[in-house]
């Protein structure tokens, strides 16, 4: 079975590409399946019982994968599969708060029982971690923004996920929006040449300029940066690059060894971001089973 049109106009609507959403679904699916067939599921589930899942969390958390995980089911399927998602991504649930129902051949159900609990209990621990960054900073106007530090493959679904849990996307690529970074500037021969060049050669693209001590900001911000990555820093020196780079009409983002624990007081030196590669990179999974009741069409 394709995934129909109404499930690719969801996937469309909350901003996934369709087709590449369910290519990875085939190819998840052709990985867990290594050319052969349920062999577990053939042997003990009758070819034509029919049954209802539920993927519910088993512990409090946001939910985010959840047209992901129907389109791993509807690509898993030959037959007619019903599957309804019943809560949006985003969505703050407790344990035992079913997210996702599927309806058919229980045979199909289960091949993509693991393949669809991957995805959906990875994006929504990404969801899930992203939403206490973001309640961390609450009121203090700084915004929580991933990185690069993604799972290869899965970008724009881990990115996705950050957004469902309240966070903002940093860029997708390396071609959509420039970063000099140290080694960029040692190349360069410093912080202003660094930002000058790119500029120069890309004067469209967005630019951001990494760096390490309040004077290498003083000298983006001279040179014409408009959004500088302070880096390490000291709460004394975030406080002293924030008024630095506002003076000259830039904006700021917080980066380097930064925990839920220390979250808002950095937010609180005025930083407009705080960029958190743990969202993406670290974030644990949130538990979600599928209960499966047989015998219902």
């Amino acid at each position: 079975m394709t995934v129909g049109p109404d499930l690719r106009g969801l996937l469309a609507g909350v901003g996934l590409d369709p087709t590449a959403v369910v290519d990875l679904a085939t190819a998840a699916l052709a990985e867990d399946l290594d050319g052969g067939i349920d062999v577990t599921s053939v042997a003990t589930v009758p070819f034509d019982a029919e049954g209802e899942g539920l993927f519910v969390p088993r512990q409090p958390g946001v939910v985010a994968g959840v047209l992901v995980a129907a389109a791993v089911v509807a690509a898993a399927a030959d037959d007619d599969v019903v599957v309804e998602p019943l809560v949006e991504d985003g969505t703050a649930v407790a344990a035992g708060d079913a997210v996702l129902r599927v309806r058919g051949l229980v045979r199909t159900v289960l091949t993509a029982e693991r393949t669809s609990l991957n995805l959906l209990c990875h994006l929504s621990g990404v969801a899930t971690l992203t939403r206490r960054w973001v309640d961390a900073v609450e009121g203090t106007g700084a915004q929580i923004r991933d990185t690069r530090k993604t799972t290869p493959g899965l970008r724009a679904l881990e990115k996705y996920a950050v957004r469902c849990g309240g966070g903002v996307n940093h860029r997708m690529s390396l071609s959509d929006a420039a970063l000099v970074k140290d080694n960029h500037v040692v190349s360069a021969g410093g912080v202003a040449e660094a930002y000058r060049s790119v500029r120069v050669t890309f004067p469209e693209l967005p630019v951001q300029v990494e760096c390490d001590t309040v004077e290498q900001v003083r000298a983006a911000v001279a040179a014409g940066a408009e959004l500088v990555l302070l880096d390490n820093m000291s709460l004394p020196d975030l406080r002293a690059s924030v008024g630095i780079a506002r003076a000259a009409g830039a904006r700021t983002e917080a980066s380097g060894g930064l925990t839920l624990d220390t979250a808002r007081a950095v937010a609180e030196t005025g930083v407009d971001f705080l960029a958190v590669g743990a969202l993406t990179h670290s974030a644990p999974v949130l538990d979600l089973g599928l209960d499966l009741t047989v015998g219902r069409a």
